[in-house]
């Protein structure tokens, strides 16, 4: 029986795909009697069996070992088209956390959108978001791990433009779509050249290629600057951060997935080509370049923001940040453990956020206050969940930052000091968060603000116990190291940073109106972390300027040089035959005298010509 499991494994992305199309009928509006809620107990089943599904399967995989499962779809003459998915405890682990908190954000989001009159709509696009994740993880080729991110491109732009209605909305999913296909039409090219140069893009042939690869330096840097330009906007890194931001605007229980294991398929696809990036040594350090940036200025850039969602989504940035600095200096395993725990402990405060989203109607943390006694749940998930992304025994980002400090701290102790700086500007971030939020005076916008119904409070109350039992299921796992191979150093100094931070959270003043202060010198620091370093007026400067510029250069070329040239002859055209036509008398003898008269011209030229 358990080999069944594992031959049906594919069945698990297929699941969503079935939710999706079964939810149709109600989307569409074909069917209206029932309301949209059929739709969603269908999608919650699917997912549910896809979750049971993938577990039966990774335990199987746990008793057996990796193994490659190839599926025939298409065969003619010479042509065979096979899917190949690669089957192991880490993959299939994957897949249980997407489909697990995926089952939990749907069933969240039938309390958040219980009176939204797209509610089918959603939960088909969820379908389609849930199986394009498994498909990334489970794919054993670069091609099709490319394709299924596309999908999740796709998915993206239509649960940003959700409530397309709203005119911000629609901007927000644009600028999402458009920033990650900068980095989506740069990896493809990366793609094909690894395709023109390996023979095949199978992820094992493609490792079998690099022992054995001789590239220039040149095409080596050019090649693995393209591959990694997708997982940079897939993971909202620098400088293609700014989409996961605007993003916000979509609905919060796709925000819950999109931070948490959305974000980690592209930066989980980094991690399978880092065999193939480290040919270039000035991509490998592009990396963690680019991961030091993301990870210090997201974490500063949190701190000024007013809007819970963002904060929050600038956290994200953070994090993966650490991931791109921890495949950059060759330690995948220190990445898939920040992913790992990042992506339990984030979904956990996004709910927490949603629920108080929903009760107050608001995203603004300076109109809000006083929380903590009307929604005590919302509360303990939100702090259970913050003390899990914050670097404090024994919860579960602490293992991650450990682990990374621990690798780097002979050969790279200015990384350390990237983590541990991250460390403390999270755990500031969320004190401040918490005590705008939770405690003080009550707000006019929380006077009346009761606890969140029992389909958000359920996935969030058992998401806030899974965050407490996750070290005790990375030591049944075997994630944990032995105790004799800690290094204490590092260890006390990851908790004296989170404590640093919460420390300093809970002791600066905060204003509810948080109106820029008077002090010149603070104004403008304040000013250039709230508008994330003014990144997006440097765009408008620089790349959309010169765009801006070159359009406006063709357009005139086009009106004055290439218009005016056609007009011209146009109008010579029309000249010489109005003038032509007076010149027509009716008579045989002019028509054949001007017909010699222009083959004997004719004549003279070709023989000039020809002499």
């Amino acid at each position: 029986m358990s080999q069944f499991w594992i031959d049906t494994c594919w069945w698990v992305p297929l699941y969503g795909i079935l939710g999706a199309i079964a939810a149709l009928p109600w989307a569409t509006g074909w069917i209206r009697r029932t309301g949209p809620r059929p739709a969603a107990y269908i999608n919650i089943a699917l997912t549910l069996l896809a979750f049971l599904h993938g577990s039966l399967a990774f335990q199987s995989i746990w008793n057996q070992g990796p193994q490659t499962l190839s599926i025939l779809w298409f065969e003619s003459h010479d042509l065979s088209l096979s899917l190949s998915l690669d089957l192991s405890v880490l993959n299939l682990g994957a897949v249980g956390l997407i489909s697990g908190l995926s089952l939990l954000a749907q069933i969240f989001a039938l309390g958040y959108l219980e009176k939204d009159w797209a509610l089918a709509r959603f939960f088909a696009l969820m379908g389609m978001f849930e199986a394009a994740m498994s498909g990334v993880v489970l794919s054993s080729s670069l091609f099709l791990a490319y394709s299924l991110l596309e999908v999740l491109t796709l998915s993206t732009y239509l649960l940003v433009g959700f409530w397309y209605a709203q005119p911000l909305v629609v901007t927000a999913a644009r600028d999402a779509f458009l920033t990650k296909r900068i980095g989506d039409v740069l990896l493809l090219m990366g793609v094909v050249a690894l395709a023109a140069m390996a023979g095949s893009l199978k992820f094992d042939d493609l490792y079998e290629w690099v022992k054995t690869a001789d590239l220039a330096p040149w095409a080596a840097t050019l090649l693995g600057l393209a591959l990694i330009a997708g997982p940079i906007g897939k993971c909202a890194q620098f400088p293609l951060h700014l989409w996961l931001d605007e993003a916000m605007e979509g609905p919060n229980p796709a925000s819950i997935l999109r931070n948490s294991v959305v974000v980690t398929c592209g930066a989980y696809v980094l991690i399978r080509m880092q065999p193939v990036v480290v040919l270039s040594p000035v991509a490998l350090s592009a990396l963690v370049v680019v991961g030091t940036i993301t990870a210090v200025g997201a974490s500063l850039v949190a701190i000024a923001q007013v809007d819970i969602k963002r904060t929050l989504s600038y956290s994200t940035s953070a994090y993966l940040g650490l991931v791109f600095i921890a495949v950059g200096t060759e330690w995948p395993g220190v990445a898939l453990m920040i992913l790992l725990t990042h992506a339990i402990a984030k979904a956990l405060l996004f709910m927490a956020a949603g629920g108080v989203i929903l009760t107050t109607t608001c995203q603004d943390l300076t109109e809000m206050g006083g929380l903590g006694r009307k929604m005590p749940a919302t509360t303990l998930a939100y702090s259970v969940g913050a003390l899990s992304m914050v670097g404090l025994f024994p919860l579960g980002c602490f293992w991650g930052y450990r682990l990374g400090i621990d690798f780097l701290w002979k050969s790279q102790p200015v990384l350390v000091g990237v983590f541990l700086l991250v460390n403390f500007l999270t755990a500031l971030n969320l004190t401040r968060v918490f005590r705008l939020v939770f405690l003080g005076d009550t707000q006019p916008k929380t006077r009346r603000a009761p606890e969140v119904l029992w389909p958000m409070a359920v996935p969030m109350v058992f998401l806030a116990v899974f965050n407490l039992m996750v070290p005790l299921v990375m030591q049944r796992l075997y994630l944990l190291p032995p105790w004799q191979y800690i290094n204490v150093t590092a260890l006390v100094l990851l908790v004296v940073s989170g404590l640093a931070g919460v420390t300093v959270g809970a002791a600066i003043p905060l204003s509810k109106a948080l109106a820029r202060s008077r002090q010149r010198t603070f104004r403008i620091a304040q000013d250039l972390l709230a508008y994330d370093f003014y990144t997006e007026r440097l765009y408008q400067l620089t790349v959309v300027g010169l765009v801006s510029q070159l359009a406006r250069a063709s357009n005139w070329f086009d009106r004055y040089v290439v218009d005016g040239f056609v007009n011209a002859i146009g109008f010579a055209s029309l000249l010489g035959g109005e003038s032509l036509k007076y010149s027509i008398s009716g008579q045989s003898q002019g028509y054949l005298f001007t017909i010699v008269v222009g083959v004997s011209l004719l004549g003279l030229l070709m023989t000039w010509t020809m002499w």
